[in-house]
């Protein structure tokens, strides 16, 4: 399989396109918002246009121009709210037809598969997330992030 890197705009549009056909999608996702579940640029998502959505699910969204693949913290409504797992604070808010796909699958560098759980003891930790993301970074540094 060959690997090729493009733009996030490019990469998402094509991505939402194949959604909306009723594709799957596997991609690598950037960036560290959603450790310590899913690390940037090293593991692999499974995604699938949603049939509904539920709090704990982790999307790819597209909210004010912007792609995010964060955790559902919240619906009310037409309204979704996300915040990553790797996050202290801050939150995007959106309708649920800005909701491109959910993650069914993460993949692991060494081909290990797993279904994202809901993520809900992780959120009831968001007053010591601090600590323990420092902790698993640290850990990570002296051990190898590929583990």
């Amino acid at each position: 399989m060959t690997k090729v890197v493009l733009p996030n705009e490019v990469l998402i549009g094509e991505v939402a396109e194949l959604l909306n056909a009723g594709r799957e999608v596997v991609m690598t996702p950037k960036g560290n918002s959603m450790l310590p579940f899913i690390r940037g640029d090293v593991d692999n998502v499974r995604l699938r246009k949603p049939e509904s959505l539920h709090v704990g699910d982790i999307v790819l969204a597209r909210f004010g121009g912007r792609y995010v693949m964060h955790r559902i913290i919240a619906l009310d409504g037409d309204m979704v709210t996300l915040m990553g797992d790797g996050n202290l604070q801050g939150t995007e808010k959106g309708s649920r037809s800005e909701v491109l796909g959910v993650v069914v699958e993460i993949i692991t560098p060494s081909n290990r598969h797993r279904r994202p759980g809901k993520g809900w003891l992780w959120r009831k930790l968001l007053p010591v997330r601090r600590y323990l993301l420092k902790f698993y970074r640290k850990w990570n540094k002296l051990f190898g992030k590929h583990h």
